[in-house]
């Protein structure tokens, strides 16, 4: 058994799973809540055990991972003898720029890149390096590894990572389209391409995060050519908080009717719209499905909106890739909601999608389905995505 600690840490939150990478199975998981508030809350639970849950103030990420090691060891409800059982810890670190195109062994010189990238992702670095640090300190001598959400997108080429603006933008400040969910959108077209009956390099797929945060990948040979999302995650197709591309002109033009800061134009483009937005209620699909079939017309709009939206970069993205071999939705709305996956895939024979939409209703969730037709020239199907997986796996090809 040759154990990986998967860790994402967030600002205030730490999630982490151990994986046996030998048998690629998921040991533990849980989540360290409030870490650094009142209240602080451990979440625990092994594959075969119950759940547990413990109350201990965490001031800081070490002290959480210090809590997640001791459960994870403990004689009664621990998996592992002790923290020697871990051969290596892989996290999840939003952005490394255009430093890092693949997973990394983590040294004094990542770190330091890590930091200089907190600029293009100021909310989520700064807690990847806390959580990083945090195991450091804990576990000096275990080796660890920084898979990057934005090595995905190193791949795509410079007319499509760049932006019309004045090459000094890109030249002086890297201002340029990354991409984000680069860990899902590579395992899930990964997974893909295995069910497809021809060579690799030849295929074809448009991949589909769909979620609270969604974005969209067009991938050629196993690699990203085009991402929707860009410098930031706000770019891309409308999502449950976030307005998607917009024109850029509204910015000043509501700056100036509302007496916006720069900084509150962002909250109110990042936090205040989207899904939430629109529909005035939730950022919820759940929530605005259940409104819409109420008669709720903004809640039916929100969603009419999306659909149209993630319609819209497929057609680009097939056009982009000289056609399309594969469809593939993931992630919480793209892999759960039905009704919006026929939203988007209705009105797609142009491009050779033809859907079985009674089985896309019936199939089951949670596993890995084809909802094409057998004759379907473009098959579609759904996959639950596995970053964490994918994480363990980069940590164990570069630490072992």
């Amino acid at each position: 058994m040759t154990n990986i600690l998967v860790i994402n840490a967030g600002s205030s939150s730490l999630k982490y799973q151990l994986i046996d990478i030998d048998t690629e199975t998921v040991i533990a998981k849980g989540i360290c809540e409030r870490i650094g508030i009142p209240g602080s809350l451990l979440s625990y639970k092994p594959t075969n055990g119950e759940k547990f849950e413990k109350q201990q103030d965490m001031h800081d990420h070490k002290d959480a991972i210090q809590l997640v090691l001791d459960v994870l060891s403990d004689p009664k409800i621990g998996v592992i003898s002790d923290m020697s059982s871990i051969a290596a810890v892989g996290h999840r670190v939003l952005h490394g720029g255009e430093k890092y195109s693949e997973p990394v062994l983590i040294n004094d010189q990542v770190l330091e890149a890590i930091e200089e990238c907190i600029p293009l992702g100021p909310l989520h670095n700064p807690a990847n390096l806390m959580g990083i640090r945090g195991c450091m300190a804990v576990m000096p001598n275990v080796p660890m590894v920084a898979v990057f959400d934005t090595a995905w997108g190193q791949s795509m080429p410079k007319k499509a990572f760049m932006y019309a603006l004045p090459y000094e933008a890109y030249e002086k400040f890297k201002v340029r389209r990354y991409g984000f969910h680069g860990t899902s959108h590579r395992y899930v077209a990964g997974r893909a391409i295995s069910k497809l009956d021809m060579p690799k390099e030849q295929t074809r797929v448009i991949t589909c995060h769909l979620g609270n945060g969604s974005s969209l990948s067009a991938v050629k040979g196993g690699k990203c050519v085009d991402t929707s999302m860009g410098l930031t995650p706000l770019e891309g197709v409308p999502m449950g908080t976030r307005c998607g591309s917009i024109d850029p002109a509204i910015m000043p033009f509501l700056m100036d009717k509302l007496g916006l800061s720069a900084a509150e134009m962002d909250t109110y483009m990042n936090k205040k719209s989207g899904m939430l937005g629109v529909s005035g209620i939730s950022s919820d699909f759940r929530d605005l499905d259940a409104a819409s079939k109420e008669g709720n017309e903004r809640a039916e709009l929100a969603l009419q909106m999306f659909a149209y939206k993630v319609k819209q970069y497929i057609g680009a993205y097939a056009a982009a890739l000289n056609g399309v071999d594969a469809i593939v939705f993931t992630a919480g709305v793209g892999e759960n909601d039905r009704r919006m996956r026929e939203m988007i895939l209705t009105d797609m024979e142009y491009l050779g999608v033809d859907v079985d939409f009674q089985w896309n209703q019936e199939c089951p969730r949670g596993e890995e389905v084809e909802i094409s037709k057998p004759n379907s020239r473009v098959k579609v199907f759904v996959i639950p995505t596995d970053e964490e997986m994918t994480i363990a796996r980069d940590t164990a090809a570069l630490a072992l």
